[in-house]
């Protein structure tokens, strides 16, 4: 049975350190992706922009101005639903207190996620996973002129 499963996802970028990206291991797949996920019955996109923020990242973000919503087909990499994602830009309402990697897939012990910060000027499609993702960084670089 096919069904729609919602994302949303915030583009967190840092004048000085570039866009976060999140890099996973889940169902024997490894993918990197901005931060986000799965919108919960009942929630409001940005409410769970902000829940995923504060799961993921430990942090308390503004969800800012929209950015991009699929506008085509895209079916799931993990299973039979079709995604529609939504886009925010986001800040962070205090420092990130975690541990940052230079490195995709450099997970600490025990761990199946970590993250890195990609400056805009190197920043390229193929850091990120998944198609709409990859056409969001696309339409990111047009609109910096980078």
């Amino acid at each position: 049975m096919s069904y729609f499963n919602v994302r949303v996802y915030g583009l967190l970028i840092d004048p000085d350190k570039g866009l976060l990206i999140s890099d996973e291991y889940s169902e024997r797949k490894s993918f990197s992706k901005f931060p986000g996920g799965g919108l919960e019955l009942g929630e409001g996109l940005k409410d769970a922009l902000k829940r995923e923020f504060m799961e993921e990242c430990d942090v308390e973000i503004e969800v800012l101005e929209h950015f991009y919503t699929t506008d085509f087909y895209e079916q799931s990499s993990f299973n039979d639903s079709q995604i529609l994602s939504i886009y925010y830009f986001v800040k962070a309402l205090s420092p990130l207190e975690m541990a940052f990697k230079n490195e995709a897939f450099d997970f600490a012990e025990n761990s199946t996620q970590s993250f890195r910060w990609i400056k805009l000027k190197n920043l390229k499609v193929e850091d990120v996973t998944f198609k709409t993702d990859r056409m969001v960084v696309e339409m990111l670089l047009k609109q910096m002129d980078l």
